[in-house]
């Protein structure tokens, strides 16, 4: 996907105040239950498919509501988008509200899909 120049740079703005994680140790961190997972891709991406454990936020509603999903500010939180990039923000912002321990997965889920990792795919409805 060809980004527009002002998101990059927006993403280059913040991305060295975030933690970035390759596709293994998200997954070491979900297998062992050492962080939650949050998809911030849009709803039609997670229902094309999606890590599985994972819990679904939209970047749009994100800040309205992680703290209904993860009310502990301390809990370890691992975000993933499409590529990378939404997730570095979305981080960022997370990180403004006082989450202390959040992580963007490096490459999102193109990376993941390509690392081979297992995916969810919901049934669709007739």
């Amino acid at each position: 996907m060809d980004h527009a120049p002002g998101f990059l740079r927006a993403v280059a703005a913040v991305r060295s105040q975030v933690r970035e994680i390759d596709v293994a140790a998200m997954r070491e961190a979900l297998a062992d239950g050492r962080a939650t997972v949050i998809d911030v891709r849009e709803d039609s991406e997670w229902a094309a498919g999606h890590v599985p454990g994972a819990r679904h936020i939209g970047r749009g509603v994100l800040e309205r509501d992680i703290e209904r999903l993860v009310p502990d500010p301390a809990t370890p939180l691992v975000l993933y988008c499409g590529g990378g990039y939404r997730s570095v923000l979305a981080a960022d912002a997370l990180q403004r509200m006082g989450y202390r321990d959040v992580a963007s997965m490096v490459g999102g889920w193109r990376a993941y899909v390509l690392a081979g990792g297992p995916v969810v795919v919901p049934p669709t409805t007739p």
